[in-house]
């Protein structure tokens, strides 16, 4: 059955819809894997894509297999930094209509309202927010996708929007302030060389800030006859997707992330953040089987398998990602969760 055809058949049932991407991102992976002598099918395969998928350009993918896929390429290509490298290295222009109706734009501020408004017809599941205030804020958050499940598709989104709004200026124009949610141990001082500034990980927000008068740079291929036919098309493709393609259980999942370890996590907070009621909020997972304190225990747990394969966290460390305020205490609830401790766990992958 092909994704279109799934889509249709899940809006008329009243199912959530997958979140899909056009794959560009996928297709520069496998580029690269190529380069590196790399066999690709077996990856593919593991992600739950197939060659016949990839070959094709106007197939689209799922984005959860996407980011399946290039985890299980980092780990091939030996390259943690996959997101970030790709980021750095790849012709913008691959990116399609997103890059040219941002590159035909008069000014910087235009473009980065492009980006806010058209890049879920790339990706569905990656939402970019623009704001003017003190400075010029690009936010970046996932709708339909868990969060704390990706690390390489939110870095080349990041780095790569800084750096195409150096490419559409010509300036080596550098962040206030740079952040990224999810946690990384080690040296990252190559990504701060690339931003010209610390990269804070394990923040509240995936974004950066850009001194507010950077809205008013010209873009160098600004060309409005081009840009006007551009913004038909977009528009169209616009109108040509779903309306809200998240689940309740993500949304719940995405808000908890973003403020673990930074505050104690309450319901009645999450609720806020998702424009609703406490009560509301728990009618409506009750309504699919589901009940904040379990989206909670299993968000943790996923979280920390994740943490221990990285053998540089510290457990303690591991323990106040999580929102514990004692090792004791993940200890308890990790041998709960899997019959083993944390330690016993890491130990068993070695």
């Amino acid at each position: 059955m092909s994704n279109a055809v799934s889509s249709a058949l899940n809006a008329q049932k009243g199912l959530p819809s997958i979140p899909m991407a056009q794959g560009g991102l996928t297709r520069l992976t496998i580029a690269r894997l190529k380069s590196a002598g790399v066999p690709v099918a077996p990856l593919l395969r593991r992600a739950g894509l197939t060659p016949e998928q990839v070959a094709e350009p106007e197939e689209r993918l799922s984005v959860r297999n996407q980011i399946t896929f290039l985890d299980a390429a980092a780990v091939a290509l030996n390259d943690d930094f996959l997101g970030f490298n790709l980021a750095r290295d790849h012709d913008p222009r691959e990116i399609g209509l997103l890059y040219y109706v941002m590159a035909s734009s008069q000014t910087l501020g235009d473009a980065l309202k492009r980006i806010a408004r058209y890049s879920r017809i790339t990706n569905e599941a990656v939402v970019f927010r623009y704001q003017e205030g003190n400075r010029l804020l690009l936010d970046v958050s996932y709708a339909g996708v868990p969060r704390h499940s990706d690390r390489q598709q939110m870095e080349f989104c990041m780095f790569a929007a800084l750096r195409m709004c150096r490419e559409l200026t010509g300036m080596n124009l550098v962040p206030q302030h740079f952040s990224i949610s999810h946690y990384r141990s080690g040296d990252n001082s190559e990504m701060a060389r690339f931003v010209g500034a610390k990269v804070q990980f394990g923040a509240e927000a995936d974004e950066f800030t850009l001194d507010l008068n950077a809205r008013e740079l010209p873009l160098i291929n600004a060309d409005n006859y081009l840009n006007d036919l551009l913004l038909r098309y977009c528009e169209a493709a616009l109108a040509g997707r779903t309306g809200d393609r998240s689940e309740l259980r993500t949304k719940v999942e995405n808000a908890i992330s973003a403020v673990l370890p930074h505050e104690r996590v309450r319901v009645e907070h999450v609720a806020r953040s998702l424009g609703m009621s406490k009560r509301t909020l728990a009618r409506r997972l009750a309504d699919e089987g589901l009940n904040f304190s379990e989206i909670f225990q299993n968000l943790r747990q996923d979280l920390a398998v994740r943490y221990l394969e990285d053998r540089q966290l510290h457990i303690s460390k591991i323990a106040w990602l999580l929102g514990f305020n004692e090792v004791s205490a993940f200890t308890h609830a990790f041998r709960r969760w899997t019959g083993k401790t944390p330690r016993e766990m890491r130990s068993a992958a070695a």
